[in-house]
């Protein structure tokens, strides 16, 4: 029930509901498996059962003692009775005994059939949990692949012959899921001592990986339940059951993975039950004393993770100090993956001396300019960093390859066929015991439908064969992607270096009610707004978005303030909406009844005043447009979130406020300013240059990779003639910009 610490009462509040509503949700999922998994492992004894299944003997099938404890307590009428979950575990339990076992068992892998229910599960049942925590099924060729690449770098870049089958590589999956990689993980052993003529030992010896130095982590119980059911019956398969009486259980545990690596203060205070404390020693064990070699997994790419202690919070530190390359800008290091990416480097860089870690993730680490220190660092710590473009990116490439045909996610399935926003990647890093120093990045790209089995077609593919290196670029941040930019570009100045002044855009947040393509119905809704004789309660009924509550907003009482203040009939403006899309837009300087107003950028409106805006890293990159030109306010959104606005000239301060004609100057650093009276030409020369620029295809296309990254940067010619002709091209129709201007 102790979460996170804020000293404002309405986030601990918001906190305090979010970790009842983790628990509640994973109470029920956790039984709900557990019930499942009993059936299973009951379905499947010798001799086979013939009375009816009954939950409460699941008891009895379940191996891991604190699952045990929970269900004596929930089928204990003086303990948990009171939650009223017997009579759905009734019916649960009903139901399975009315399962056709036979045909059950022919149409599902054991191994599979739990994994293919639970993200469809997860999604009817608490659709929002399962965001928040990422769970989403890791398709199997995806598993296999990163499996087979593990195995075949402690082979080959650690010299290690047997691969993961050898006795002194320990294997961690921090967030294991259902136990997907795991299983897989045992089926790799199996198959690397199967020509070692072992006979009947090698299923013991599969048998002492599982429960000596094959690990998984997990913090939400009810895929716990899971990775034992699944790894469990992988070892029956490979003929390595577990001892029948529950003696041995195999090294999967309820744990938070990013915490406990380090003995903590009051670590020792009694849980629950004993059967918890335990659980939380064994992992601790794992953390602190086994020589970890190999991590993989599929990270959570963003989520609630438990309470969030110092020891978490501040996994994400090491990323934000640089040493030669630019300092990480915005908040890419706090998406929760990170975190795994962190304690995966510690414990094999730092701890261990060497080793394997293998993650697919959200790929915007690799070229985002907030993972700066996380590329520099790696490139010292690690001596091969090959890298599986994923791509299937909803924001950077619409889901489409380069070839124009379908770039779905490789996470999608029957059951989720758009997969996950974001691109993906498979990030397969070595240090060897020498220690780091990658000159190189190894990458390829992977586009199309067929993902998945390009990866099965690769999986025993040297290196060299696979992937093509890239040399990171210093002045780019260090990306690990191709990034494509011309000789010379980083001698030119960026644009804000030639505009110095640069606005927000408006950001409405009630687009619907303050917006509007038509003056006369946008004045209409406003004018009903100001009415003091209509009610709030019919406001609310009419437009509900301008009576809605949000953080920082309390509907009725800025009502009531605007309403005192009266109505400000010359408050309707133009605004440029989107490209090409001028609409009208009601804009109030007092209240938060627009979002951000942006009070500052305001009063440089003005006749004859052209804006540009642009965006210091576009999601799309080179293929969308760099930049807009408007007269008029612009939303935030205009061209892609956070965009800036750039005008020609600045209201000077003392002119904002009085009626008096507007003195104006140009939004120019000195040295440019010089520079442009030098050649005899102005600012809105400048200006419709850096329009000229933007707008060429052979600019945008020759610096591809640097436009993805960072202010496009826009040269300035010595020469008047050429500076002068670009202005003109950027002042009157468009035509393609003739190299020799931007050469």
């Amino acid at each position: 029930h102790k979460l996170y610490t804020k000293s404002d009462r309405t986030s601990c509040h918001r906190w305090e509901a979010k970790g009842g509503h983790f628990f509640h949700s994973t109470l029920v999922q956790t039984l709900f498996y557990g019930v499942f998994s009993a059936w299973v492992l009951w379905s499947r004894q010798i001799p086979p059962a013939t009375t009816p299944f009954d939950w409460r003997s699941a008891v009895w099938h379940l191996r891991v003692p604190m699952l045990q404890a929970l269900f004596q307590q929930v089928s204990d009428p003086k303990k948990l009775n009171a939650l009223n979950l017997v009579e759905l575990l009734d019916w649960a339990g009903s139901a399975l005994n009315r399962i056709d076992r036979k045909e059950f068992f022919a149409r599902f892998k054991d191994a599979e059939a739990v994994q293919y229910f639970y993200e469809p599960f997860l999604e009817a049942f608490d659709p929002a949990l399962r965001k928040q925590l990422g769970v989403w099924y890791t398709p199997p060729e995806v598993v296999a692949y990163m499996v087979s690449r593990v195995d075949m770098a402690l082979k080959e870049d650690l010299g290690i012959p047997d691969g993961l089958a050898a006795d002194n590589v320990y294997i961690l999956d921090p967030c294991t899921g259902t136990g997907s990689y795991l299983a897989e993980t045992l089926r790799r052993i199996a198959t690397n001592l199967a020509d070692k003529g072992l006979g009947g030992l090698k299923g013991a010896m599969v048998r002492k990986a599982a429960a000596e130095r094959v690990f998984g982590f997990e913090i939400m119980p009810a895929p716990f339940v899971v990775a034992h059911l699944q790894i469990g019956l992988v070892l029956q398969s490979l003929g390595a059951a577990l001892a029948e009486d529950g003696s041995e259980r195999v090294g999967v545990f309820l744990t938070n993975a990013l915490t406990g690596w380090e003995p903590a203060e009051n670590e020792k205070q009694h849980v629950a039950f004993p059967e918890m404390e335990e659980e939380r020693d064994l992992a601790n064990l794992v953390k602190r004393e086994k020589p970890i070699l190999v991590i993989l997994g599929n990270p959570p790419y963003n989520g609630y993770a438990g309470m969030a202690v110092e020891e978490e919070r501040s996994l994400s530190e090491a990323y934000r100090t640089v040493r030669k390359v630019r300092r990480p800008e915005g908040q890419g290091l706090n998406d929760l993956y990170i975190r795994f990416y962190r304690m995966a480097e510690r414990r094999i860089v730092e701890k261990t001396g060497q080793g394997v870690i293998c993650f697919i993730s959200n790929y915007s680490w690799l070229d985002g300019l907030s993972f700066t220190g996380m590329r520099e660092r790696y490139l010292e710590a690690f001596d091969a960093i090959r890298i599986d473009s994923l791509n299937g990116d909803k924001y950077k490439t619409g889901k489409v390859a380069p070839d124009g045909t379908p770039d779905p996610s490789i996470f999608s399935t029957e059951h989720n066929r758009e997969g996950i926003q974001v691109g993906t990647a498979i990030a397969t890093m070595i240090r060897t015991s020498e220690g780091g120093q990658c000159a190189n990045v190894e990458f390829r790209n992977l586009w199309g439908r067929d993902k998945h089995s390009q990866l099965l077609d690769t999986t025993g593919t040297a290196p060299a064969t696979v992937y093509k290196p890239i040399v990171p670029n210093l002045n780019l941040g260090l990306p690990y992607v191709k990034a494509e930019v011309a000789e010379g570009y980083f001698n030119w100045p960026t644009l804000p270096n030639l505009l110095p002044t640069s606005f927000s855009g408006v950001k409405t947040a009630r687009d619907s009610f303050l917006v509007d393509v038509d003056e006369d119905r946008l004045r209409q809704r406003v004018t009903e707004y100001f009415d003091a004789t209509i009610s709030d309660e019919t406001i609310a009924e009419k437009y509900p978005i301008a009576m809605k509550d949000v953080a920082r907003f309390n509907s009725v009482a800025a009502r009531a303030t605007l309403r005192k203040r009266g109505f400000g009939a010359g408050q309707f403006v133009r605004y440029a909406y989107r490209p090409f899309d001028i609409r009208w837009l009601y804009w109030d300087p007092d209240t938060k009844l627009l979002d951000e107003k942006r009070s500052d950028y305001f009063p440089h409106i003005f006749e004859g005043n052209n804006w540009i805006t642009a965006a210091q890293a576009l999601r799309k990159g080179e293929t969308e447009a760099q930049h807009a030109v408007i007269s008029r306010i612009g939303s935030y959104h205009l061209i892609e979130r956070a965009s800036l606005f750039f005008p020609t000239y600045l209201r000077d301060d003392h002119d904002q406020n009085n009626g008096c004609d507007i003195h104006t100057r140009p939004n120019l650093t000195r040295s440019t300013a010089a520079h442009l009276e030098s050649l005899g030409l102005d600012v809105e020369d400048l200006f419709h240059h850096i329009v000229a620029i933007l707008h060429s295809p052979d600019y945008r296309a020759e610096n591809a990779g640097a436009l993805r990254m960072d202010w496009p940067r826009v040269p300035l010619p010595a020469d008047r003639d050429i500076l002068k002709a670009s202005a003109d091209l950027g002042s009157g129709p468009i035509k393609r910009i003739p190299r020799a201007l931007i050469s």
